[in-house]
């Protein structure tokens, strides 16, 4: 691979020995998109032995739009990826979640349990998303950066995908394609895969501001944004969160679910601006002390775009719309859905690529998302159309908010952090509800 600044490589050369300037690339599988899901996909197939190769449009650094931080079960996929999570590589720990509903914070820490660890991270997502690909690569995976894919390769006899083709005219082949270039996936959208408008969908901005706030042992959670004191003033749409970064700066924001009657009829840079002028003058979330745009994205959830295996293609992260409904947390889904993923395709490959034994590993993918994940979300469907009412908002954080037990139950449920074994009362009677719950 060629040497650049970054440590990456702009083209990679494939186990094949071709170069990314050669007509065809060939691999066992090709990942469309080196955000978490794409570079975690590859990390996993590259270490059971599979040729990968990784296209990204961009090129490393680059920036995406997400409030950069992590849950405990963020967390636990990258330990299970061998990244090292600890403060002395970079990363910002977080002891808990700091909730605001009204005028008094409620702080929770998380939850001791055997199948997480007890902290969350922050890292900015250039950052991040550079140190995941660069994994990749050391796994064996060959990163093609500048490569942006505008149509797939079709099998005239099967009808299946067989490769991509990018924007500069090269060819890449595979038996089997993940799309990982996400929410907007613009592969699964040429294969014919629509979002479905009967899950959630929401919109999230962000930006960052130079703050003293910036170490943070807490992520932090708006429920309710006021436009002037709580209680006395107008209730804003949507929720908020302040993530300290770290190094000087917070990254603040929030976001709209399409339940709200306000979603896609509101300025969200204005609404932005005007909750933050509520907040002290000493926090420094002011214009002045901004230091990026204020930039947005939209958040599928709830498996919005399916099926997420068909005709030789995977969907990965939030191009299979994985993002959870209860909390808006996305990396956590996209690695685990990326490590599924690649079980099944590993299976495949040893199956046998384009046989029918390797079809039924493959098709074992979407089972797997739905036995683990399907009825959870089903959950937070319901969920999500509860929130999009003002009133029930305001009733869950006035009556919601000082009761400790009920709050724990709360955090467990929304950031789906339970036991699966052994795990208490609160573990079980999630996980019950999880399991009754269609998994649809």
């Amino acid at each position: 691979m060629s040497d650049t600044s970054n440590g990456l490589g702009s083209y990679a050369e494939s186990d094949h020995g071709a170069r990314s300037n050669d007509p065809v690339i060939e691999a066992d599988v090709i990942v469309v998109g080196a955000g978490p899901a794409g570079s975690a996909t590859a990390t996993h197939l590259a270490r059971h032995g599979l040729r990968v190769s990784l296209l990204e449009k961009s090129r490393f650094p680059r920036e995406k739009v997400c409030g950069d931080g992590l849950t405990p079960r963020g967390t636990r996929q990258l330990i299970r990826l061998g990244i090292d999570t600890s403060e002395a590589a970079g990363w910002l720990h977080n002891k808990g979640l700091r909730i605001y509903g009204g005028e008094r914070p409620f702080q929770l820490e998380w939850p001791d349990l055997a199948d997480f660890p007890r902290y969350g991270l922050v890292r900015p997502r250039a950052d991040f998303d550079q140190l995941l690909a660069r994994h990749a690569v050391a796994a064996g995976a060959s990163l093609y950066e500048l490569s942006n894919v505008v149509e797939p390769i079709i099998d005239s006899g099967s009808q299946r995908i067989v490769g991509v083709r990018t924007k500069d005219g090269r060819r890449f082949t595979a038996p089997m394609v993940v799309a990982a270039d996400g929410n907007s996936t613009r592969l699964s959208l040429t294969m014919g895969l629509n979002r479905r408008e009967d899950r959630p969908m929401g919109v999230a901005v962000r930006t960052y501001y130079a703050s003293p706030r910036h170490r943070d042992d807490y992520l932090e959670s708006w429920l309710e944004l006021w436009e002037g004191k709580p209680g006395k003033s107008a209730l804003l749409p949507g929720y908020g969160w302040i993530f300290g970064m770290g190094d000087g700066t917070c990254n603040v924001g929030l976001g709209i679910l399409n339940t709200s009657a306000a979603f896609g009829k509101t300025d969200y840079k204005d609404l932005l601006k005007r909750w933050l002028q509520n907040t002290p003058q000493d926090w420094g979330f002011r214009g002045e002390n901004m230091i990026t745009p204020v930039r947005g994205a939209a958040l599928p959830m709830g498996f919005n775009r399916q099926p997420h295996y068909g005709r030789g293609l995977l969907l990965v992260g939030d191009a299979g719309g994985m993002i959870n409904p209860f909390n808006g947390e996305g990396i956590a889904y996209a690695l685990e859905s990326a490590e599924i993923a690649a079980a099944a395709m590993t299976e495949a490959h040893q199956r046998g690529p384009g046989s029918p034994a390797a079809e039924r590993a493959l098709e074992s993918y979407p089972t797997r998302l739905k036995a683990e994940l399907g009825g959870y979300y089903t959950l937070g469907r319901t969920f999500v159309k509860l929130i999009g009412h003002p009133r029930v908002m305001r009733v869950c954080t006035t009556y919601g908010l000082p009761r400790r037990t009920l709050m724990r139950f709360t955090l467990k449920l929304l950031a789906n952090l339970t036991d699966a074994h052994d795990g208490d009362a609160m573990d079980k009677l999630i996980n019950s509800l999880s399991r009754i719950a269609p998994a649809a």
